[in-house]
């Protein structure tokens, strides 16, 4: 089994389930209001950790209550919590409206994130010596995460970015890529490219391979997944019809069980699209964040019954 060391943010989700989004300048009543462990970079952490990976996250948290919470959360999970920082202040904190139809919208107070700096890095490496990958997303300090890319492509370890919310990736960086996943919102964003159809996103994805990165997964909600590298390779799998209930961490569970999938190295790419799209599809039937996220034989089970 590989380990998987994820880089990134630790939230606490406040959750308004609403029957509409509201308009600019208008007050809707809310149905219900949860509030349950998340971020990206854990939510991916939950994911590998269910997915059937050895996971540790370097993360930071605030030294406010929600801190307990979303510690012993990950640690439920089996992702090892080792090297998580406190920082004075807020942990982070996400505040998510997800209407009838499971679509959300999200405001980020990135708090401690905001906190996790190179140096608390540079005190944890012993933790991604040896491992086989590592996820990083962008909920956190920028040249943080660049450092972490850096450091894990000397060491020879697999780089998965996740450029989340969307920022250009330095050309450099991007040669540091053993994997960008993203999503068509955000390849736009990084290519300028448009992504209306199939054939846009085939364009964005090579663009992004021309540019360093070795391979690109570019999720494209009920359309599938799209799959392309250095080699030449096009790889392109369809989306598992269900009904949503909410999409909160779908990407970031897809993103999770692919790395697991990947880093195992039993399948071919096909095969580990489908694996990571039948986690993400059981994840939008259920409401939350982690508490959405699949265990490994549910997502078997799930493949074998379609």
């Amino acid at each position: 089994m590989g380990h998987i060391v994820v880089v990134g943010s630790v939230n606490m989700d406040v959750v308004n389930h609403v029957s509409n989004h509201p308009l600019p300048g208008e007050t809707i009543k809310g149905l219900t209001t949860t509030y349950s462990p998340g971020g990206k970079g854990a939510n991916q952490a939950v994911a590998a950790s269910l997915a059937r990976g050895k996971v540790s996250m370097m993360a930071a948290v605030g030294d406010d209550p929600f801190a307990v919470e979303l510690r012993s959360s990950l640690e439920r999970y089996g992702v090892d919590t080792a090297s998580l920082v406190y920082k004075s202040g807020n942990s982070g904190l996400a505040f998510i409206t997800v209407d009838a139809q499971g679509e959300n919208s999200i405001i980020l107070s990135e708090g401690a994130n905001g906190k996790l700096e190179v140096a608390d890095i540079r005190a944890s490496l012993y933790t991604m010596q040896g491992a086989s990958a590592v996820l990083l997303q962008n909920e956190i300090p920028w040249e943080t995460t660049r450092y972490v890319a850096e450091e894990a492509h000397r060491q020879g370890i697999k780089v998965f970015l996740n450029p989340a919310p969307a920022i250009k990736v330095q050309k450099d960086v991007l040669q540091w890529l053993d994997v960008i996943a993203l999503n068509e919102t955000e390849a736009e964003a990084i290519t300028g490219i448009e992504i209306a159809d199939d054939e846009c996103a085939v364009r964005a994805s090579k663009l992004l391979v021309s540019c360093g990165a070795y391979s690109v997964v570019m999720t494209l909600g009920d359309q599938g997944a799209l799959y392309a590298d250095r080699n030449g390779s096009l790889v392109r799998t369809q989306a598992f019809s269900v009904e949503a209930v909410d999409t909160t961490a779908a990407g970031d569970t897809f993103i999770g069980a692919f790395a697991v999938a990947l880093v195992e190295g039993a399948w071919p790419i096909e095969q580990c699209l489908q694996f990571a799209s039948a986690a993400a599809a059981i994840t939008v039937t259920r409401k939350g964040a982690q508490a959405s996220i699949p265990h490994r034989e549910e997502i078997d089970a799930f493949l074998k019954s379609r």
